[in-house]
């Protein structure tokens, strides 16, 4: 079956390399780092000191890593910690996010059995984490064979990924098999991944990490920056549209058209932040030909600082804006995409309104919903999401105390949830004191018996 997966793998890059050459050439992705995806990675010396590796994949995981590989270090001082990634959005962040932390900063090799066979010799790493969900057959058994425990952290599987693993159940269960340790956000995640055929002795609950997140010192600064660029906070409130996908950005815009109309010009600003820089481009030519007053970020300050709509067209700024923001539309959610995350928005106690499509993280959803924590809108058409978008921004913008209360509540369950980060590691000890000769390696589980299991 690994041979099967491996000629799938390898066929399946074939067919999509004109589209990765397209990427390329057009956006710069896939180039950057490509020595490293195939196995070949620089130089890199630990000391002789037992090395982290953690697999992050894109932004959101990054992120969300970091309050984890804080109390990792803070607890295990004479470690060293390598952290990957997959897209290029998601290392350029990590760059930025673990500058200080991390000995290095690497792209996750193809999941070919020679490339993953050069990277895991390259780093000789003593654990491998791995964030949320990424599951690749060829990298795990390869760690097995090494004897280089594995352990899922904050992992989530949503319904249809378990709908679509179940399809090739016997395959899974040899993949999951690989891991020592999953550790899952929610009870649901647990089951989710004990039906796939990981022994319930190895499933523990954590939490979600993302909880943890706090605002770095260097964060403040750039929201006085683009406070004292953009004047955020001062009159008009600001509407933020983060992470949106296609069409979305084409509903907000009409979207704001009518509350404009409703409620007069200096009703509201705007700030769209596309999901992938990719589609920056797009998104300007969507605003050129809406006749809305707009700027760019990335255009040199000037006159036009006060426009009605700002493009975020930059990497790893839209946390600093969240705290100026009256409203905040998460996007991913009217696409239906899955959605995104909600907690960053909340940490702040801004007023978050979501679409419909949010199966990406159906327990943070639930206990927001539960708890009158944003506004979630009904599954609409795209025509009719443009409509009620707008009647809900106006809504809003009109009661100060509804509003204000509700971001309130995001904010009080961002706070009453944290911890999971340090309840992780509390997990992930066994295995980072083990010696690869260590007999219990295999069960890791039977060296934390104090801690509550799913």
């Amino acid at each position: 079956m690994y041979s099967l997966y491996s000629l799938l793998l390898t066929l399946g890059l074939v067919a999509l390399l004109p589209r990765f050459l397209y990427d390329a050439i057009r956006h710069g992705k896939y180039i950057d780092g490509l020595r490293q995806r195939l196995g070949s990675l620089p130089s890199f010396d630990s000391d002789g000191r037992p090395v982290i590796w953690l697999h992050c994949v894109s932004v959101g995981e990054t992120q969300a890593a970091r309050p984890l590989a804080e109390r990792l270090l803070e607890e295990f001082p004479s470690h060293r910690l390598v952290v990957s990634t997959i897209t290029l959005t998601g290392q350029r962040i990590a760059r930025e996010v673990f500058a200080t932390k991390a000995q290095a900063v690497i792209y996750f090799p193809f999941d070919w059995r020679w490339s993953v066979r050069r990277a895991l010799r390259a780093i000789n790493p003593s654990v491998v984490l791995i964030m949320e969900t990424e599951l690749w057959p060829n990298f795990l058994r390869e760690c097995v064979r090494l004897e280089i425990p594995v352990a899922l952290v904050n992992g989530r599987l949503s319904e249809g990924s378990f709908r679509r693993y179940k399809l090739v159940r016997r395959f899974t269960a040899r993949i999951v098999d690989c891991l020592n340790l999953a550790v899952m956000q929610s009870k649901a995640d647990a089951e989710r991944i004990r039906g796939l055929g990981l022994s319930s002795s190895r499933v523990m609950v954590s939490g979600n990490v993302k909880f943890d997140a706090d605002v770095p010192s260097g964060e403040q600064d750039l929201s006085r920056e683009l406070d004292a660029r953009f004047h955020f906070g001062r009159g008009r409130p600001l509407i933020v549209a983060a992470s949106t996908h296609a069409p979305e950005e084409r509903i907000l815009v009409e979207a704001f058209r009518r509350l404009r109309a409703a409620r007069g010009e200096c009703a509201a600003r705007l700030l769209v932040a596309p999901r992938h820089p990719e589609r920056f481009a797009e998104t300007a030519s969507l605003l050129d030909t809406s006749g809305l007053d707009w700027t760019r970020r990335s255009s040199p300050p000037g006159r036009r600082d006060d426009a009605d709509v700002i493009l975020l067209d930059t990497i790893g700024e839209l946390r600093a804006v969240y705290r100026f923001a009256s409203l905040v539309f998460v996007g991913g959610s009217i696409a239906p995409t899955g959605g995104h995350n909600v907690l960053e928005p909340a940490a702040v106690g801004a007023c978050i309104i979501t679409g419909a499509h949010t199966r990406n993280f159906e327990a943070i959803m639930r206990a927001f919903l539960e708890a009158d924590a944003l506004i979630q809108l009904p599954d609409l058409q795209e025509t009719e999401a443009a409509s009620e978008l707008a009647r809900v921004f106006g809504d809003m913008l009109a009661d100060d105390e509804r509003r204000r209360a509700i971001g309130a509540r995001a904010r009080s369950l961002v706070e009453q949830n944290r911890g999971a980060s340090r309840r992780t590691v509390k997990l992930l000890a066994p295995l980072l004191l083990l010696s690869p000769d260590d007999d219990s390696l295999a069960h890791p589980q039977d060296a934390r018996s104090d801690v509550l299991s799913a």
